[in-house]
């Protein structure tokens, strides 16, 4: 098991402490891992977690990140993106890089469990 940190979704958009706060990513993770249990129908704790939701929270977060620093807006897995012209996402990957991995790694969370009763 494995857990996700403020610096995985920094990392994933190549930014630092001065770009967004700790207290705010940390809740950026918090909803992602809301909304990854929603979307998945099972309790997910991103403190203790499979390496597969990690990876599905830390870019969910980092799509959050995304719309909070283009003054964009994230409601679960929808987004709308504000000035894209923001200098610190020079070196992020582009959003639709992102939500293809989550989608990505959704559709092989979402895999049926097969096991004994």
């Amino acid at each position: 098991m494995t857990s996700v940190s403020v610096e995985d979704v920094r990392d994933v958009l190549n930014i630092g402490e001065a770009d967004i706060p700790d207290e705010k990513i940390a809740k950026m993770i918090k909803r992602a891992e809301v909304a990854l249990e929603l979307e998945l129908g099972k309790e997910i704790d991103y403190a203790n977690c499979t390496e597969a939701e990690k990876e599905a929270i830390t870019v969910l977060a980092a799509i959050y990140a995304i719309c909070y620093l283009t003054g964009g807006s994230a409601v679960g897995l929808s987004f709308s993106l504000g000035d894209k012209n923001v200098s610190v996402l020079g070196n992020a990957p582009p959003l639709n890089v992102l939500q293809s991995e989550l989608e990505r790694i959704l559709s092989h969370l979402k895999q049926p469990y097969i096991g004994r009763a």
